[in-house]
């Protein structure tokens, strides 16, 4: 087993993890110092006498790579154990950051989540933040998971290559793995742990508004191209249906043209990764999907319009909403 915890300014809780964590068992841990700054040198220097691997960056570049630091050394040093990742505020228990471990030897092929229960008195900016990913995640994924944010995770070392693709450099990047890892092929298992916020949890480093947004960039800007996409899909509809009086001509005609514009898009801006999926791939599921759609959307404004009588500029609004959580999840699952 290793243990890698990243670190940006710590206080002495970290030292006493470590020690705990020595009193369980002699295993390799690295602790990356995240560009904490000199004020900070005589702690990391504590931490090395405890026996621990301290990796050093000059300034600060957030949790995400911080993490891949530390995946990139155990990949260097041909690891074959499980990393077990944990948090280096106090918020994770010896006890739990064991039975991830153990977790890890017991579930192939799986992500293993310390889950948290938010049971006691939790803040509510943690409380309302879980609440809203795993929300959104479920939404877009199909999958459920009860803590998304949790900073307590067991990855088997056949994943260290991938776990140091995927994007993202700050708080973003775990929330990213999440939607990365159903694509790769790896499952989750939740491990209950201990919920536990010191201090109202005021040494979090995490930024409500800007990291937030990092970690709903994905939906976010999915939902701006698909926003560009549906005007142009409305204005073709309507010009198409005012000169053709055919509600299948005006819906193939506009949805053909919006199609190849947010394929475009989606390709370039939103599912865009170190390594894009070729056009002779992506393509031809992008517009399998489209047909699937095209299909629902017309069976879906075919009710509205023709049966209930719904005007058509507001039939096309509930079809489109209707879809528009679909076409997400299938695109990241599926087309990229």
């Amino acid at each position: 087993m290793n243990i890698l915890i990243p670190s940006y300014e710590p206080d002495e809780r970290l030292l006493l993890l470590i020690k705990q964590l020595r009193a369980t068992g002699s295993f390799p841990i690295v602790v990356v110092d995240d560009g904490s700054g000199e004020a900070y040198s005589g702690l990391f220097r504590s931490v090395r006498e405890l026996g621990c691997t301290v990796i050093t960056h000059s300034i600060n570049k957030g949790k995400g790579h911080a993490l891949k630091s530390g995946f990139h050394y155990f990949m260097q040093i041909g690891t074959t154990d499980g990393i077990v990742c944990a948090d280096s505020d106090g918020q994770h228990l010896p006890q739990d950051i064991m039975k991830i471990a153990s977790s890890i030897q017991e579930h192939n092929q799986h992500i293993i989540l310390g889950s948290r229960r938010f049971t006691g008195k939790v803040p509510f900016r943690s409380r309302f933040g879980n609440a809203a990913t795993r929300l959104v995640y479920s939404l877009t994924t199909g999958k459920r998971i009860y803590d998304t944010q949790t900073g307590l995770r067991g990855y088997s070392a056949d994943m260290l290559d991938w776990l140091c693709s995927i994007p993202g450099e700050r708080f973003e990047y775990e929330m990213n793995l999440l939607l990365e890892a159903p694509v790769a092929g790896f499952s989750f298992h939740e491990v209950t742990i201990d919920t536990i916020y010191l201090d109202h949890n005021e040494s979090s480093h995490f930024r409500p508004i800007v990291d937030s947004a990092r970690i709903y960039a994905p939906l976010f800007k999915f939902s701006m191209t698909s926003v560009l996409s549906a005007v142009i899909d409305f204005l073709l509809l309507a010009l198409i249906h005012f000169f053709s009086s055919s509600l299948l001509l005006a819906v193939l005609g506009a949805r053909l043209t919006s199609s190849s514009f947010n394929y475009t898009m989606n390709k370039r801006f939103v599912f865009a990764k170190g390594k894009r999926s070729a056009i002779q791939t992506s393509m031809p599921k992008y517009f399998a999907l489209v047909i699937v759609i095209f299909s629902l959307n017309y069976g879906l404004m075919f009710v509205f319009n023709e049966r209930l009588g719904v005007p058509l500029l507001i039939a096309k609004l509930c079809t489109e909403a209707s879809l528009f959580l679909f076409s997400y999840w299938a695109q990241r699952r599926f087309v990229y």
